[in-house]
């Protein structure tokens, strides 16, 4: 049997005490997810994190840290997802650009409209991920290869 996960990224940016977050429509919702998305062949880690982040919010960022890298498999389809978030901070925004096929906005979340929106976030890992970075939870650039 092959098991194979599905590699995946997303970023933390924080700016004035919010997050930017995508509202999106996914598997026939509309949710809220950290910028996010899969690795493409041929490309690293921190490559896909901000190329993602581009394409999904506008916003240019440059990966200061990482909150962590963490294993999630979704009830609504048993896939696994091998996830590294990065923090990362915003530099400069492209309010024109076209975004990716399925995100509705970007928008800039306290922490307390995200958990007044936990029934509306795409996975459990959402608010997770804000929290742990919340309580410190910081490695360098360099655990990531």
């Amino acid at each position: 049997m092959t098991w194979t996960p599905h590699v995946t990224v997303a970023t933390i940016i924080e700016q004035d005490n919010r997050y930017l977050m995508v509202y999106e429509e996914a598997d026939g919702k509309k949710v809220y997810n950290q910028p996010a998305g899969h690795l493409d062949p041929n490309e690293t880690l921190k490559e896909a994190a901000i190329r993602e982040t581009l394409e999904e919010t506008g916003w240019t960022i440059e990966l200061t840290g990482v909150v962590g890298v963490n294993l999630y498999t979704a009830p609504s389809n048993g896939i696994t997802y091998f996830r590294t978030t990065f923090i990362a901070k915003a530099l400069s925004h492209d309010a024109s650009r076209p975004l990716d096929t399925g995100i509705i906005e970007a928008v800039w979340l306290s922490y307390e409209e995200l958990v007044a929106r936990k029934d509306q976030l795409r996975s459990p890992m959402t608010l997770q991920i804000v929290e742990e970075y919340r309580a410190g939870r910081r490695f360098p650039m360099e655990v990531v290869g």
